[in-house]
């Protein structure tokens, strides 16, 4: 039986910052330029690293109080998630992601003999491929989200993927290998999300975090924290901020699927027109 749920895409683009995306991703501001779509700008929580952030978007609650402190974090969360909260409405949950989102809400630590290829309706993400290498093509990603999509059709789907990241640490966030790695999935975007849209999906496209000119990330500069916020959906008219703190971004999702957020997610009642609803009273 289908579910009731308002169906959600999440693209996480690891390491876009946000001035890179406005240059290179042209296919998603034709979107914006053409009011198709929104983009806001997001100021990621610190410090701004993957694991920590990969929380903070999932959950919502702040690193001092999840305890994802750093990359090394290698456990489970303890916050409910976005794929819990969906479980619990009746939907379908999955994610093409670095296996470092398998540790956090399935089971740590990852197993690549085992736990690549995950299909398991008692998980947090009951439909997953995971990757544990930074240079994994993104066209390999997407083409794992494909198959999610098309044979699972899950109510929410995270896609992220590693190497405008991965490019970043190589050559700096000011060289050509950076811009065109941004540029890149730009392009597979533009093969995708029409098709998802298609299918009945609202898509955002953000990122955990930015990069330096060091090759850097994890600190507190603009270009560490200034990240995008595509969102393609009609609740998108409801919207009236053009910046969203990152602990924002989860109950947003909520709301984009239809659902209650967690008791420990921010209320986000200034960020719509429509603010007499009750459904972020918290």
């Amino acid at each position: 039986m289908p579910s009731k749920l308002d169906k959600l895409i999440v693209v996480i683009l690891d390491g876009c910052r946000y001035d890179t995306a406005v240059s290179q991703l042209g296919f998603m501001n034709h979107l914006v330029e053409h009011q198709q779509a929104s983009l806001l700008k997001v100021t990621s929580e610190m410090p701004s690293n993957s694991r920590p952030l990969y929380e903070v978007l999932m959950t919502g609650v702040p690193t001092y109080q999840n305890g994802i402190y750093s990359n090394y974090h290698a456990q489970r969360s303890k916050e409910w998630s976005l794929f819990e909260l969906v479980k619990e409405a009746g939907g379908i949950t999955g994610a093409a992601a670095y296996h470092w989102y398998s540790e956090l809400y399935n089971q740590a630590p990852y197993n690549i003999m085992t736990d690549r290829i995950q299909h398991d309706s008692d998980k947090l993400i009951q439909h997953g491929i995971f990757y544990s290498e930074d240079s994994y093509p993104d066209s390999h990603l997407f083409a794992d989200a494909h198959l999610l999509i098309t044979d699972y059709q899950p109510d929410f789907l995270v896609v992220h993927s590693m190497n405008i990241d991965d490019v970043g640490h190589k050559y700096t966030a000011n060289s050509r290998e950076y811009a065109a790695m941004v540029n890149q999935a730009d392009a597979l975007l533009a093969v995708c999300v029409p098709e998802w849209l298609q299918l009945g999906y609202q898509v955002v496209v953000t990122a955990d975090h930015g990069m330096d000119e060091n090759g850097l990330h994890g600190g507190s500069l603009a270009a560490h924290r200034e990240v995008p916020f595509y969102l393609i959906s009609e609740k998108r008219h409801q919207l009236q901020a053009e910046a969203l703190p990152q602990l924002q971004a989860a109950p947003l999702f909520c709301y984009l699927l239809g659902i209650d957020p967690a008791e420990k997610m921010q209320a986000v009642n200034s960020l719509l027109k429509d603010a007499s609803s009750t459904f972020f009273s918290s």
